[in-house]
């Protein structure tokens, strides 16, 4: 290979020459060309990082129906509560009123902490340190952590505990939290039935009961409160694929607007009054309950209003209402009621938009 570089008056020319003919003269057959495309390409001897493959898995989702916790959340709307194993960038939420036709509704940008029970946890006193046996708990992902005691009369370590579907959880609250094996923990010094959510627990949350932590990472989702009580279809799935996707889960769910139900009346007692008997229970409220200042709580309805059942063998032998925290059971309607031994008192406050909330209970004659 023969180059041959002629000076110009603007720059150099280089050619590559081909072809000599010799004779009286010699004759060059030469291409132009450019000098930079012969040098060495500035290749790398490492090979490029590749990210490698991960499919899209199905997500696991929960729908949680609370009560208000902030005061600032829109009452009639759940709460969703999403993890998954890998965790895409965000997670989708799609919905509509039949399986077609969907629209989308909210991202999931975090992942939740969400785990399943190991151990049973019984129902416990209201209002008072719950210091019975830790309950156990296997996450998916994340830690959990200790606090101060103080830290928890705040409000920390908020959770949820209940059997998965949209409106039957248990707020409670854990001051203990410890390691005791991979990803699965103890949670002791419980304060146990919050916001409300006292009418509702059972003896015991069976092993396998589902546990949330509530610590702003589950969102709510859109939802008009003409939508309450109405059955959705709702897809759930990585953001980055439609919701016909296979990795996209399917739930259809109708919700009650939790953060509308009144909690149960608190102290109910029952007290002689000759043959009658009267009943007598506190008022609570859904909302800026906590004021410790003078006066009352605020009522958080647009009229005070209960609703009283006489329960006797699991059948209403009565039901009459009352616009004030008291009734008085007379002895002609027990007569008519045929009430003469152990019965049942059940009394719950009423909203306009929501109707009877959680029962308080009493029995009477036991």
């Amino acid at each position: 290979m023969i180059f041959v570089r002629l000076t110009g008056a603007q720059s150099d020319t280089q050619f590559n020459v081909d072809r000599v003919e010799q004779g009286a003269s010699q004759i060059l057959e030469a291409v132009r060309i450019e000098p930079n495309v012969y040098r060495p390409a500035p290749f790398s001897d490492q090979a490029n990082a590749t990210r490698p493959f991960v499919p899209a898995v199905p997500v696991l989702p929960y729908f949680l129906d609370l009560p208000l916790i902030t005061g600032n959340e829109s009452p009639h709307t759940p709460h969703i509560a999403v993890t998954a194993n890998p965790w895409p960038a965000a997670v989708a939420v799609y919905d509509a009123p039949i399986d077609a036709n969907y629209g989308f509704n909210t991202y999931c940008q975090g992942r939740s902490t969400i785990g399943v029970t190991q151990t049973p946890l019984n129902a416990s006193a209201f209002g008072v340190i719950d210091r019975g046996a830790p309950l156990r708990v296997k996450l998916a992902s994340d830690q959990l952590e200790s606090i101060a005691r103080e830290t928890l009369l705040s409000g920390g370590n908020l959770a949820a505990i209940g059997d998965g579907s949209g409106a039957n959880w248990e707020i409670f609250q854990f001051e203990r939290a410890k390691l005791v094996a991979p990803d699965t923990y103890e949670l002791g010094q419980r304060l146990r039935r919050q916001y409300g959510t006292d009418g509702l627990v059972p003896a015991a949350w069976p092993v396998g009961s589902v546990f949330v932590l509530l610590n702003g990472v589950p969102n709510q989702i859109g939802l008009r409160s003409s939508d309450r009580d109405v059955q959705r279809h709702f897809r759930i799935g990585p953001a980055h694929r439609g919701y016909d996707d296979p990795a996209y889960e399917h739930l259809v769910e109708t919700f009650e607007g939790t953060g509308l139900r009144p909690y149960p009346p608190a102290h109910l007692e029952a007290n002689s009054n000759g043959a009658d008997v009267d009943f007598s229970w506190i008022r609570r409220t859904r909302s800026d309950g906590d004021d410790w200042g003078w006066g009352d709580v605020p009522l958080g309805e647009e009229s005070e209003q209960y609703l009283i059942q006489i329960i006797v063998g699991g059948n209403v032998k009565r039901q009459v209402f009352s616009a004030t925290a008291q009734y008085r059971y007379l002895q002609a309607d027990q007569f008519s009621d045929n009430v003469t031994g152990v019965y049942e008192v059940r009394v719950a406050q009423i909203s306009e938009r929501f109707g009877p909330g959680l029962f308080a209970s009493h029995i009477v004659g036991g």
